[in-house]
């Protein structure tokens, strides 16, 4: 395969990546005087309380008696509620760090641009863009199947490629996932179809993790292996670390590091990608909006 076909590759296959989309919670309180779920958990567990007013608090139901319940925070702060004063309640997931709940990544399916092993969940998906003109999205079709795709909002000379993205959890444990995949790019005019099947494994927690994928790029009769090295460390409430390294047949790749800022449902991503075979440093900038059903 040539230099300028590996390029092009490079370039679709970054932004194609099972990649971060969906509806505002309504904060109509429901008729019935009581919240779906209103429990007492385990200890150890976190639950999410929403207000009538739209904000949230991080905590645990203590006991419920007469029509209220009690609620301690992360914080330890009790608070002393009705049904009538929250519209939901579930349980979080995340971690408690210093007396503040920080909720998982929902966008740590990926990493800036390749997947992780990382799965969506039932129901659970998202949707975004790179650089303005590539958007993509990813929907859970089960707790271990996601579908996926994608093309640009403008190409030229008659070609408009697009991008399936498929992807299978073969295993899943607390501190390891393996999956595998294909970034399979169709509509690309009288060039072959061309694409990455791949396998990718992950180690370590939802928060700090690397990241291995081994992949098998084709087009055509060319075809090349591809290897992926990257990783993530949550930072803090808002900020996640993310590195991600390819290098393939021949020599040729790039090394990648940026910075993802964690929102409750928008992440907004931003790396400096080197080429290996450049001095050229590329900044890439995406944004993607999560969605899960209730």
């Amino acid at each position: 395969m040539t230099r300028r076909t590996w390029r092009t590759m490079l370039v679709v296959a970054a932004v194609l990546s099972p990649a971060a989309g969906a509806g505002a919670q309504s904060l109509d309180a429901p008729p019935a005087q009581s919240i779906v779920n209103l429990r007492v958990i385990e200890p150890g567990l976190v639950q999410q309380l929403t207000l009538k007013d739209g904000s949230r608090l991080y905590g645990h139901v203590e006991s419920i008696a007469d029509g209220s319940f009690v609620f301690r925070t992360v914080g330890g702060v009790t608070l002393t509620l009705t049904s009538a004063d929250a519209i939901d309640l579930r349980v979080a997931t995340g971690r408690v760090v210093q007396q503040e709940f920080q909720p998982r990544d929902p966008h740590g399916s990926r990493l800036m641009f390749a997947p992780t092993a990382r799965s969506l969940r039932a129901g659970e998906g998202y949707v975004g863009v790179y650089e303005v003109m590539l958007p993509f999205a990813q929907v859970g079709i089960t707790d271990r199947i996601s579908f996926g795709g994608g093309t640009p909002l403008i190409i030229g000379s008659g070609v408009h490629p697009f991008w399936l993205t498929p992807k299978v959890q073969i295993v899943a444990r607390d501190h390891a996932q393996i999956a595998a995949g294909v970034i399979h790019i169709a509509g690309l005019g009288e060039s072959h179809d061309a694409g990455i099947a791949y396998g990718v494994t992950t180690v370590g927690t939802a928060e700090s993790a690397a990241t291995i994928g081994v992949g098998y790029a084709y087009s055509g009769h060319d075809h090349a292996p591809i290897l992926m090295v990257g990783g993530d460390f949550r930072a803090s409430r808002h900020v996640k670390w993310i590195t991600e390294n390819w290098i393939w047949s021949g020599g040729d790749g790039f090394v990648s590091g940026g910075v993802r800022y964690v929102g409750d449902r928008i992440s907004v991503d931003f790396s400096l990608v080197k080429p290996l075979e450049s001095f050229v440093v590329v900044p890439l900038v995406s944004f993607a909006w999560h969605f899960v059903k209730d």
